[in-house]
Protein backbone atom coordinates (compact mmCIF):
# COMPACT_ATOMS: atom_id res chain seq x y z
CA UNK A 1 0.00 0.00 0.00
CA UNK A 2 1.43 3.47 -1.13
CA UNK A 3 1.86 5.78 1.84
CA UNK A 4 -0.40 8.78 1.72
CA UNK A 5 1.97 12.19 1.90
CA UNK A 6 1.80 14.61 4.54
CA UNK A 7 1.34 18.54 3.94
CA UNK A 8 5.18 19.43 3.70
CA UNK A 9 5.66 16.12 1.52
CA UNK A 10 3.18 17.34 -1.20
CA UNK A 11 4.58 21.00 -0.86
CA UNK A 12 8.26 19.08 -1.31
CA UNK A 13 7.12 17.20 -4.32
CA UNK A 14 4.73 20.82 -5.87
CA UNK A 15 8.17 22.66 -5.71
CA UNK A 16 9.83 20.25 -8.56
CA UNK A 17 6.61 20.37 -10.25
CA UNK A 18 6.62 24.27 -10.51
CA UNK A 19 10.33 24.32 -11.76
CA UNK A 20 9.37 21.73 -14.17
CA UNK A 21 6.93 24.47 -15.91
CA UNK A 22 9.26 27.14 -15.38
CA UNK A 23 11.97 25.26 -17.73
CA UNK A 24 9.17 24.36 -20.22
CA UNK A 25 7.79 27.65 -20.53
CA UNK A 26 11.38 28.80 -21.23
CA UNK A 27 12.35 26.02 -23.60
CA UNK A 28 8.47 27.37 -25.63
CA UNK A 29 9.53 30.58 -26.22
CA UNK A 30 8.56 32.71 -22.78
CA UNK A 31 10.91 35.56 -22.01
CA UNK A 32 9.97 35.07 -18.36
CA UNK A 33 6.67 33.13 -16.33
CA UNK A 34 5.56 32.60 -13.06
CA UNK A 35 3.70 29.44 -11.66
CA UNK A 36 1.71 29.40 -8.50
CA UNK A 37 0.13 26.56 -7.17
CA UNK A 38 -2.32 25.60 -3.94
CA UNK A 39 -3.71 22.64 -2.46
CA UNK A 40 -6.26 21.91 0.44
CA UNK A 41 -7.38 18.89 2.15
CA UNK A 42 -9.92 18.71 5.17
CA UNK A 43 -12.63 17.45 7.11
CA UNK A 44 -16.45 19.63 7.33
CA UNK A 45 -18.77 18.27 9.14
CA UNK A 46 -22.31 20.12 10.04
CA UNK A 47 -25.10 19.10 12.80
CA UNK A 48 -28.64 20.39 12.33
CA UNK A 49 -31.24 19.82 15.15
CA UNK A 50 -29.11 16.94 16.48
CA UNK A 51 -28.91 15.37 13.10
CA UNK A 52 -25.41 15.21 10.67
CA UNK A 53 -26.34 17.12 7.99
CA UNK A 54 -23.38 16.87 5.65
CA UNK A 55 -20.06 15.62 6.07
CA UNK A 56 -17.18 16.94 2.96
CA UNK A 57 -13.66 15.15 2.79
CA UNK A 58 -11.82 17.69 1.18
CA UNK A 59 -8.68 17.13 -1.19
CA UNK A 60 -8.45 19.90 -4.08
CA UNK A 61 -6.03 21.73 -5.98
CA UNK A 62 -4.85 24.15 -9.14
CA UNK A 63 -1.58 25.36 -10.81
CA UNK A 64 -2.16 28.64 -12.40
CA UNK A 65 0.70 29.71 -14.60
CA UNK A 66 1.50 33.07 -16.73
CA UNK A 67 3.97 33.80 -18.75
CA UNK A 68 5.26 36.93 -20.45
CA UNK A 69 6.82 36.98 -24.23
CA UNK A 70 8.25 40.88 -25.66
CA UNK A 71 5.56 42.57 -23.22
CA UNK A 72 2.79 40.13 -23.88
CA UNK A 73 1.09 38.19 -21.37
CA UNK A 74 -0.69 34.78 -21.42
CA UNK A 75 -2.34 32.62 -18.54
CA UNK A 76 -3.53 29.42 -18.15
CA UNK A 77 -4.04 27.18 -15.14
CA UNK A 78 -5.16 23.39 -14.55
CA UNK A 79 -6.21 20.76 -11.81
CA UNK A 80 -5.10 18.03 -13.37
CA UNK A 81 -1.34 17.51 -12.38
CA UNK A 82 -0.45 14.99 -14.60
CA UNK A 83 2.76 15.86 -16.87
CA UNK A 84 0.90 15.81 -20.06
CA UNK A 85 -2.04 18.41 -18.53
CA UNK A 86 1.06 20.48 -17.52
CA UNK A 87 2.57 20.33 -20.67
CA UNK A 88 -1.01 21.69 -22.68
CA UNK A 89 -1.43 24.10 -20.14
CA UNK A 90 2.31 25.80 -20.13
CA UNK A 91 1.47 25.73 -23.85
CA UNK A 92 -1.56 27.16 -23.57
CA UNK A 93 -0.49 30.15 -21.71
CA UNK A 94 2.27 30.81 -24.59
CA UNK A 95 0.27 30.45 -27.30
CA UNK A 96 -2.45 33.34 -25.61
CA UNK A 97 0.44 34.99 -25.14
CA UNK A 98 0.77 35.53 -28.89
CA UNK A 99 -2.51 36.85 -28.99
CA UNK A 100 -2.32 40.01 -26.11
CA UNK A 101 -1.44 43.44 -26.12
CA UNK A 102 1.60 44.39 -25.14
CA UNK A 103 1.93 46.55 -21.60
CA UNK A 104 4.90 47.68 -20.63
CA UNK A 105 3.65 47.71 -17.19
CA UNK A 106 3.48 43.48 -16.90
CA UNK A 107 5.70 41.79 -15.93
CA UNK A 108 7.64 39.76 -12.74
CA UNK A 109 8.19 41.60 -9.61
CA UNK A 110 11.79 42.93 -9.45
CA UNK A 111 14.10 40.50 -8.45
CA UNK A 112 15.62 42.80 -5.44
CA UNK A 113 11.83 42.58 -3.50
CA UNK A 114 11.79 38.94 -3.75
CA UNK A 115 11.32 36.62 -0.63
CA UNK A 116 14.35 33.86 -1.66
CA UNK A 117 14.38 32.62 1.79
CA UNK A 118 11.12 33.84 3.45
CA UNK A 119 10.49 33.33 7.35
CA UNK A 120 8.68 30.37 8.98
CA UNK A 121 5.96 32.09 10.64
CA UNK A 122 4.23 29.18 12.23
CA UNK A 123 0.69 28.54 10.45
CA UNK A 124 0.86 24.78 10.26
CA UNK A 125 -0.77 22.78 13.02
CA UNK A 126 -2.32 19.89 11.76
CA UNK A 127 -4.89 18.38 13.80
CA UNK A 128 -6.31 14.85 13.12
CA UNK A 129 -10.40 14.48 13.81
CA UNK A 130 -12.32 11.09 13.22
CA UNK A 131 -15.60 11.93 11.90
CA UNK A 132 -17.51 11.18 15.25
CA UNK A 133 -15.31 13.57 17.21
CA UNK A 134 -15.84 15.92 14.75
CA UNK A 135 -20.07 15.62 14.63
CA UNK A 136 -20.00 15.27 18.75
CA UNK A 137 -18.14 19.03 18.91
CA UNK A 138 -20.18 20.29 16.36
CA UNK A 139 -23.52 18.50 18.10
CA UNK A 140 -22.15 20.08 21.91
CA UNK A 141 -22.58 23.44 20.45
CA UNK A 142 -25.44 23.40 18.73
CA UNK A 143 -26.71 21.51 21.72
CA UNK A 144 -25.40 24.52 23.83
CA UNK A 145 -27.66 27.34 21.33
CA UNK A 146 -30.49 25.44 21.34
CA UNK A 147 -30.76 24.13 24.99
CA UNK A 148 -30.05 28.30 25.59
CA UNK A 149 -33.93 29.59 26.11
CA UNK A 150 -36.70 27.71 25.02
CA UNK A 151 -37.38 31.10 22.43
CA UNK A 152 -34.54 29.39 20.70
CA UNK A 153 -36.87 26.87 17.90
CA UNK A 154 -34.85 26.25 15.25
CA UNK A 155 -31.31 26.06 13.51
CA UNK A 156 -29.15 26.50 10.70
CA UNK A 157 -26.60 24.00 12.16
CA UNK A 158 -23.25 24.23 13.65
CA UNK A 159 -19.92 23.46 11.06
CA UNK A 160 -16.76 22.35 12.24
CA UNK A 161 -14.29 22.65 9.68
CA UNK A 162 -10.09 21.87 9.56
CA UNK A 163 -8.29 22.27 6.57
CA UNK A 164 -5.07 22.06 5.83
CA UNK A 165 -2.87 22.90 2.69
CA UNK A 166 -0.15 24.67 1.38
CA UNK A 167 1.06 27.45 -1.20
CA UNK A 168 3.94 27.36 -3.50
CA UNK A 169 5.06 30.06 -5.72
CA UNK A 170 8.04 30.45 -8.58
CA UNK A 171 9.17 32.74 -11.06
CA UNK A 172 11.82 32.70 -13.51
CA UNK A 173 14.32 35.10 -11.08
CA UNK A 174 14.65 31.55 -9.46
CA UNK A 175 12.71 32.00 -6.62
CA UNK A 176 10.76 29.25 -5.61
CA UNK A 177 9.06 29.46 -2.18
CA UNK A 178 6.26 28.32 0.26
CA UNK A 179 4.85 27.73 3.03
CA UNK A 180 2.15 25.38 4.96
CA UNK A 181 -1.00 26.36 6.76
CA UNK A 182 -4.06 24.98 8.68
CA UNK A 183 -7.54 26.97 9.33
CA UNK A 184 -9.54 25.43 12.08
CA UNK A 185 -13.45 26.90 12.59
CA UNK A 186 -16.37 26.36 14.63
CA UNK A 187 -19.58 27.89 14.19
CA UNK A 188 -23.11 27.96 15.04
CA UNK A 189 -26.53 29.39 13.46
CA UNK A 190 -29.68 29.67 15.42
CA UNK A 191 -33.17 31.50 14.88
CA UNK A 192 -35.32 32.63 17.64
CA UNK A 193 -39.11 33.51 17.61
CA UNK A 194 -41.35 35.53 20.14
CA UNK A 195 -45.19 36.24 19.08
CA UNK A 196 -44.77 36.05 15.20
CA UNK A 197 -41.33 37.53 14.71
CA UNK A 198 -38.20 35.44 14.10
CA UNK A 199 -34.73 36.67 14.33
CA UNK A 200 -31.38 34.53 13.04
CA UNK A 201 -28.27 35.33 14.58
CA UNK A 202 -24.31 33.52 14.78
CA UNK A 203 -21.62 32.97 16.38
CA UNK A 204 -18.03 31.42 15.57
CA UNK A 205 -14.37 31.30 16.46
CA UNK A 206 -11.21 30.83 13.84
CA UNK A 207 -7.57 29.78 14.67
CA UNK A 208 -4.75 28.18 13.53
CA UNK A 209 -4.39 26.44 16.33
CA UNK A 210 -7.17 23.53 16.93
CA UNK A 211 -6.44 24.27 20.47
CA UNK A 212 -6.88 27.83 20.19
CA UNK A 213 -10.71 27.64 19.05
CA UNK A 214 -13.55 28.54 22.05
CA UNK A 215 -15.34 25.56 23.54
CA UNK A 216 -18.25 24.48 21.57
CA UNK A 217 -20.64 25.05 24.48
CA UNK A 218 -19.46 28.68 24.90
CA UNK A 219 -19.46 29.28 20.88
CA UNK A 220 -23.22 27.67 21.17
CA UNK A 221 -24.01 29.99 24.30
CA UNK A 222 -22.87 32.98 22.08
CA UNK A 223 -24.89 32.31 19.34
CA UNK A 224 -28.41 32.10 21.53
CA UNK A 225 -27.12 35.53 23.33
CA UNK A 226 -26.77 37.08 20.29
CA UNK A 227 -29.85 35.73 18.40
CA UNK A 228 -32.20 36.58 21.64
CA UNK A 229 -30.92 40.58 21.83
CA UNK A 230 -32.31 40.88 18.27
CA UNK A 231 -35.99 40.39 18.81
CA UNK A 232 -38.35 42.42 19.36
CA UNK A 233 -36.56 45.27 17.24
CA UNK A 234 -38.09 48.45 17.05
CA UNK A 235 -37.69 50.62 13.86
CA UNK A 236 -36.29 54.30 14.24
CA UNK A 237 -37.39 57.60 13.07
CA UNK A 238 -35.11 59.42 10.47
CA UNK A 239 -32.34 61.45 12.08
CA UNK A 240 -28.63 62.47 11.65
CA UNK A 241 -27.19 60.25 14.75
CA UNK A 242 -23.57 59.05 16.36
CA UNK A 243 -23.47 55.71 14.84
CA UNK A 244 -20.80 52.82 16.44
CA UNK A 245 -19.98 49.88 14.28
CA UNK A 246 -19.54 46.58 17.04
CA UNK A 247 -15.92 45.62 16.61
CA UNK A 248 -16.72 42.45 14.48
CA UNK A 249 -18.31 45.00 11.81
CA UNK A 250 -15.91 47.63 12.03
CA UNK A 251 -14.02 45.56 9.40
CA UNK A 252 -16.17 46.40 6.86
CA UNK A 253 -15.60 50.40 7.39
CA UNK A 254 -11.91 49.28 7.41
CA UNK A 255 -12.54 47.38 4.26
CA UNK A 256 -13.43 50.28 2.23
CA UNK A 257 -10.80 51.87 3.05
CA UNK A 258 -8.82 49.23 1.83
CA UNK A 259 -10.45 49.43 -1.59
CA UNK A 260 -10.05 53.05 -2.00
CA UNK A 261 -6.59 52.91 -1.58
CA UNK A 262 -5.60 49.92 -3.72
CA UNK A 263 -3.50 50.14 -6.74
CA UNK A 264 -6.35 48.74 -8.78
CA UNK A 265 -8.74 51.94 -8.19
CA UNK A 266 -6.14 54.57 -7.93
CA UNK A 267 -4.32 53.98 -11.39
CA UNK A 268 -7.95 53.63 -13.25
CA UNK A 269 -8.43 57.06 -11.20
CA UNK A 270 -11.33 54.92 -9.63
CA UNK A 271 -11.06 56.53 -6.23
CA UNK A 272 -11.84 59.01 -3.91
CA UNK A 273 -8.57 59.09 -2.01
CA UNK A 274 -6.72 59.72 -5.66
CA UNK A 275 -3.31 61.96 -5.16
CA UNK A 276 -4.28 61.70 -1.28
CA UNK A 277 -0.76 60.01 -0.41
CA UNK A 278 0.55 62.12 2.55
CA UNK A 279 -2.78 63.85 2.98
CA UNK A 280 -4.61 63.56 6.68
CA UNK A 281 -7.84 61.51 6.08
CA UNK A 282 -8.44 60.38 9.89
CA UNK A 283 -7.89 62.55 13.12
CA UNK A 284 -4.55 62.68 14.52
CA UNK A 285 -4.65 60.25 16.75
CA UNK A 286 -5.40 56.84 14.67
CA UNK A 287 -2.56 55.39 13.13
CA UNK A 288 -2.66 51.71 11.76
CA UNK A 289 0.36 49.54 11.29
CA UNK A 290 0.39 46.12 9.01
CA UNK A 291 2.57 43.41 10.51
CA UNK A 292 2.88 40.32 7.94
CA UNK A 293 5.13 38.38 10.35
CA UNK A 294 3.11 37.57 13.47
CA UNK A 295 3.53 34.22 14.58
CA UNK A 296 0.57 31.63 13.97
CA UNK A 297 -1.50 34.71 12.81
CA UNK A 298 -4.52 34.21 9.83
CA UNK A 299 -3.20 37.00 7.67
CA UNK A 300 0.35 36.27 8.08
CA UNK A 301 2.70 35.70 5.29
CA UNK A 302 6.40 36.22 4.14
CA UNK A 303 5.83 37.17 0.89
CA UNK A 304 3.03 37.98 -1.14
CA UNK A 305 1.11 36.02 -4.40
CA UNK A 306 3.98 37.63 -6.55
CA UNK A 307 6.64 36.80 -4.47
CA UNK A 308 7.93 39.98 -3.12
CA UNK A 309 8.78 40.34 0.71
CA UNK A 310 6.28 41.45 3.07
CA UNK A 311 7.32 44.46 5.71
CA UNK A 312 5.91 45.66 8.87
CA UNK A 313 4.90 49.16 7.62
CA UNK A 314 2.83 52.20 8.45
CA UNK A 315 -0.91 52.27 6.64
CA UNK A 316 -2.11 55.55 8.66
CA UNK A 317 0.33 57.60 11.08
CA UNK A 318 -1.28 60.41 13.00
CA UNK A 319 -4.16 60.42 10.86
CA UNK A 320 -1.71 60.89 7.44
CA UNK A 321 -2.22 58.28 4.50
CA UNK A 322 1.66 56.94 4.61
CA UNK A 323 1.20 54.74 2.08
CA UNK A 324 -0.89 52.94 -1.30
CA UNK A 325 -1.36 49.40 -1.66
CA UNK A 326 0.53 48.03 -4.90
CA UNK A 327 1.31 45.19 -6.65
CA UNK A 328 3.86 45.14 -9.20
CA UNK A 329 1.50 46.22 -11.71
CA UNK A 330 -0.07 48.83 -10.38
CA UNK A 331 3.29 50.34 -8.86
CA UNK A 332 4.87 50.71 -12.34
CA UNK A 333 1.28 52.37 -13.65
CA UNK A 334 1.07 54.74 -11.17
CA UNK A 335 5.31 55.18 -11.06
CA UNK A 336 6.14 53.85 -8.23
CA UNK A 337 7.10 50.29 -6.25
CA UNK A 338 4.81 48.22 -5.52
CA UNK A 339 4.63 47.24 -1.53
CA UNK A 340 4.27 43.59 -1.13
CA UNK A 341 0.01 43.80 -1.47
CA UNK A 342 -0.59 41.37 -4.50
CA UNK A 343 -3.36 38.90 -2.68
CA UNK A 344 -4.58 41.70 -0.29
CA UNK A 345 -3.49 42.51 3.60
CA UNK A 346 -1.32 41.29 5.94
CA UNK A 347 -2.43 41.44 9.32
CA UNK A 348 -3.94 45.32 9.95
CA UNK A 349 -3.36 46.68 13.88
CA UNK A 350 -6.03 49.65 14.00
CA UNK A 351 -4.87 52.26 16.88
CA UNK A 352 -7.40 52.62 19.94
CA UNK A 353 -8.09 55.14 22.15
CA UNK A 354 -11.81 54.41 23.39
CA UNK A 355 -11.36 51.68 26.17
CA UNK A 356 -13.64 48.70 26.46
CA UNK A 357 -17.33 48.60 24.71
CA UNK A 358 -19.14 49.51 27.84
CA UNK A 359 -16.79 52.44 27.42
CA UNK A 360 -17.48 52.70 24.37
CA UNK A 361 -21.21 52.97 24.55
CA UNK A 362 -20.23 55.69 27.36
CA UNK A 363 -18.34 57.69 24.29
CA UNK A 364 -21.41 57.05 21.91
CA UNK A 365 -23.86 58.65 24.18
CA UNK A 366 -27.37 58.77 22.58
CA UNK A 367 -27.37 56.49 19.36
CA UNK A 368 -27.06 53.80 16.87
CA UNK A 369 -25.33 50.55 17.77
CA UNK A 370 -24.73 48.45 14.40
CA UNK A 371 -24.19 44.75 14.89
CA UNK A 372 -25.26 43.83 11.05
CA UNK A 373 -25.04 45.59 8.04
CA UNK A 374 -26.82 44.15 4.66
CA UNK A 375 -26.36 45.30 1.26
CA UNK A 376 -23.10 47.20 -1.21
CA UNK A 377 -24.49 50.39 -1.67
CA UNK A 378 -20.71 51.72 -1.28
CA UNK A 379 -19.11 53.66 -4.19
CA UNK A 380 -15.33 53.78 -4.03
CA UNK A 381 -15.37 56.58 -6.96
CA UNK A 382 -17.05 59.47 -4.79
CA UNK A 383 -17.20 57.92 -1.47
CA UNK A 384 -20.65 57.82 -1.03
CA UNK A 385 -22.30 55.23 1.32
CA UNK A 386 -25.73 53.78 2.18
CA UNK A 387 -26.15 50.27 3.65
CA UNK A 388 -29.23 48.56 5.20
CA UNK A 389 -28.43 48.00 9.23
CA UNK A 390 -29.65 46.16 12.18
CA UNK A 391 -28.30 46.77 16.01
CA UNK A 392 -29.37 48.48 19.00
CA UNK A 393 -30.31 51.88 20.01
CA UNK A 394 -28.36 53.16 22.56
CA UNK A 395 -29.16 55.90 25.34
CA UNK A 396 -27.22 57.44 27.50
CA UNK A 397 -24.67 55.09 27.08
CA UNK A 398 -26.70 51.91 27.80
CA UNK A 399 -28.25 49.95 25.05
CA UNK A 400 -32.36 50.63 25.28
CA UNK A 401 -33.47 48.23 22.60
CA UNK A 402 -32.79 46.49 19.12
CA UNK A 403 -33.19 47.78 16.14
CA UNK A 404 -34.14 46.21 12.62
CA UNK A 405 -34.89 47.36 8.94
CA UNK A 406 -32.73 50.91 8.89
CA UNK A 407 -30.42 52.22 6.24
CA UNK A 408 -27.68 54.42 7.26
CA UNK A 409 -25.72 56.82 4.65
CA UNK A 410 -22.99 59.04 4.76
CA UNK A 411 -20.03 59.69 2.50
CA UNK A 412 -16.73 57.59 3.68
CA UNK A 413 -14.20 61.45 3.46
CA UNK A 414 -16.83 62.28 6.06
CA UNK A 415 -17.29 59.36 7.89
CA UNK A 416 -12.86 59.17 8.07
CA UNK A 417 -12.74 62.53 9.09
CA UNK A 418 -15.53 61.80 11.44
CA UNK A 419 -14.21 59.37 13.25
CA UNK A 420 -14.24 59.90 17.43
CA UNK A 421 -13.00 56.64 19.15
CA UNK A 422 -11.65 53.26 18.23
CA UNK A 423 -11.89 50.72 21.26
CA UNK A 424 -9.70 48.37 22.68
CA UNK A 425 -12.72 45.42 22.37
CA UNK A 426 -10.59 43.91 19.44
CA UNK A 427 -12.00 41.56 17.02
CA UNK A 428 -9.34 39.07 16.18
CA UNK A 429 -11.09 37.05 13.92
CA UNK A 430 -10.00 38.27 10.74
CA UNK A 431 -6.91 40.06 8.95
CA UNK A 432 -7.62 43.66 10.65
CA UNK A 433 -7.64 43.71 14.04
CA UNK A 434 -9.63 46.59 15.53
CA UNK A 435 -12.09 47.66 18.32
CA UNK A 436 -15.59 48.98 17.59
CA UNK A 437 -15.86 52.54 16.32
CA UNK A 438 -17.52 55.76 16.48
CA UNK A 439 -18.59 58.04 13.63
CA UNK A 440 -19.72 61.40 14.84
CA UNK A 441 -22.89 61.84 12.88
CA UNK A 442 -24.76 59.77 10.16
CA UNK A 443 -28.11 59.95 8.12
CA UNK A 444 -29.98 57.43 9.60
CA UNK A 445 -33.36 56.33 7.61
CA UNK A 446 -36.07 54.16 9.80
CA UNK A 447 -39.97 54.79 9.45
Amino acid sequence: MTDIKTIPEQMTDVKQTVADALALAKTLGADCAEVSMSRQQGLSVTTRLGDVETVEFTSDGALGITVYQQGRKGSASTADLSQDALNQTVQAAVNIAKYTSVDESSGLADKALLAMQPKDLDLYHPKVLTTEEAIDLANSCEQAALSADDKITNSDGATLACFEGFKVYGNSHGQIVGYPSTRHSLSCVVIAADNDEMQRDYAYSVSREFSQLNAPEAIGKEAANEVLARLNAQKLPTAKVPVMFRADIANTFWGHFIAAISGGNLYRKSSFLLDALGEQIFPSFLTIEEKPHILKGLASSAFDSEGVTTNDREIIKNGDLATYLLTSYSARKLGMTTTGHAGGIHNWQVSANGGDFDAMLKTLGTGLLVTELMGQGVNVVNGDYSRGAAGFWVENGEIAFPVSEVTIAGNLQDMFKNLVAVGNDYDLKGAIKTGSIIIDQMQVAGN
